[in-house]
């Protein structure tokens, strides 16, 4: 019989990777606790609301509420068997340098309680080489340290982790086979790898996405300054030709994982990632572009801008790292005129769709929330429309 009062503590619970994996869990009848210093947060989950749109997420609740417990209290984590840890690794805004201090606090603190039997699972994007830092830190009291990086999309995790191969690595054999049998519960597919490639799978797999993303921002850009349809040139691009088919849409190419991982990736490499820095150039600069543009076109301090979609993707009421968010801090910036709305992100300054149509002169779509492809714009107004709709 076990010895531990819980099986899974997600450290971070109450977050957009921990709380959807730790509802994951509890629907397999394991003891979940949600571990969160936000007490906010687990005062929704406990009444039963949900922190951020997730996708089936209600519907787990309710149903797995039996399995879930929720706690701020740092004690607990040492009465249960796996500590998944789900923390934040953000990237200064002013240096754009990974900012790891606070994270490998937390594992001196974890050192003080944890015990030589309990799991450690990190599944944080992390920097190149920061596991065996953590390993370092924890392995005179315990040695059972594995790496298992998210990969989900934010609000689709429930749909998502038991289709998606989990990356397994780690440091003990015995620990593998343990945390193995654990994910094997809400995973089809196990990989195991080395720690360090899981780091750079990790890594790689946003640096590739926000690099294909700024090829076709880059293109856009090209395309307004020759006074060309890039949507028109994508599309017959990609009509019976297979090999560009898979080309994005220009846009708002933002989040906190595509930009953060492609910056540590630079970061540890000296700033010598060559195509990552261009794609940061190219993406984080697409609001200045477009700003510039709309400049050269019209007399702004006399128009209303109105940006619909403030999330830093669709179907999402997350705005880290938002591109829009950023564009509205331009037109701020200038004394110009605005206005803002969006389906899911819910803000004091948020005016309705029909009242931002109807007073905006200008109307910028940073985000293609599926509502907006219903939308009717008068053809009296400026739109820019950088997505596939």
């Amino acid at each position: 019989m076990s010895s531990f009062l819980y099986d899974v503590c997600v450290i971070g619970g109450g977050g957009h990777v921990g709380f959807p994996l730790g509802l994951m869990f509890a629907s397999k009848n394991k003891k979940t606790v949600l571990y969160d210093l936000n007490k906010e947060i687990l005062n929704k989950i406990k009444k039963a609301e949900i922190p951020f749109k997730e996708d089936f997420a209600k519907t787990y609740l309710k149903k797995y509420k039996k399995n879930i417990f929720l706690s701020s209290d740092f004690e607990i984590l040492s009465k249960c068997k796996f500590l998944v840890v789900c923390i934040g690794t953000p990237v200064n805004k002013l240096t754009l340098e990974p900012e790891l201090k606070p994270f490998y606090d937390f594992f001196f603190k974890l050192k003080k309680k944890i015990k030589k039997d309990q799991h450690i699972v990190i599944r944080s994007s992390v920097q190149i080489g920061s596991i065996k830092k953590i390993y370092n830190i924890l392995s005179k009291k315990n040695k059972n340290i594995t790496y298992c990086p998210e990969r989900i999309v934010q609000g689709k995790s429930l749909k998502e982790l038991p289709a998606l191969p989990q990356i397994i690595s780690g440091y003990s054999i015995n620990s593998l086979s343990e945390v193995k049998k654990l994910f094997k519960k809400i995973c089809r597919k196990i990989i195991l790898t080395s720690v360090v490639e899981a780091e750079l799978i990790k890594l790689f797999t946003n640096s590739y996405r926000y690099i294909n993303f700024s090829i076709s921002n880059q293109l856009f850009m090209m395309c307004e300054q020759l006074g060309i349809n890039f949507k028109e040139i994508r599309k017959k691009m990609r009509e019976g030709y297979e090999r560009t088919f898979a080309m994005p849409s220009a846009g708002f190419a933002a989040g906190p994982c595509l930009l953060k991982d492609t910056l540590q990736v630079s970061n540890y490499f000296d700033h010598k990632f060559t195509l990552g820095n261009a794609a940061i150039d190219i993406n984080e600069n697409l609001p200045n572009f477009l700003f510039k543009r709309l400049k050269q076109k019209f007399n702004l301090k006399k128009k209303i801008v109105g940006v619909l979609g403030m999330s830093f993707k669709a179907e999402t009421d997350d705005i880290r790292d938002s591109l829009s968010i950023k564009f509205i801090e331009i037109l701020k910036k200038n004394n110009i005129k605005y206005m803002q709305s969006d389906e899911y992100y819910k803000n004091i300054n948020n005016v309705s769709i029909e009242h931002l149509i109807k007073k905006s002169h200008i109307i910028i779509i940073g985000v293609p929330h599926k509502k907006y492809k219903l939308i009717k714009i008068p053809k009296n107004k400026f739109i820019i429309n950088l997505w596939d709709y």
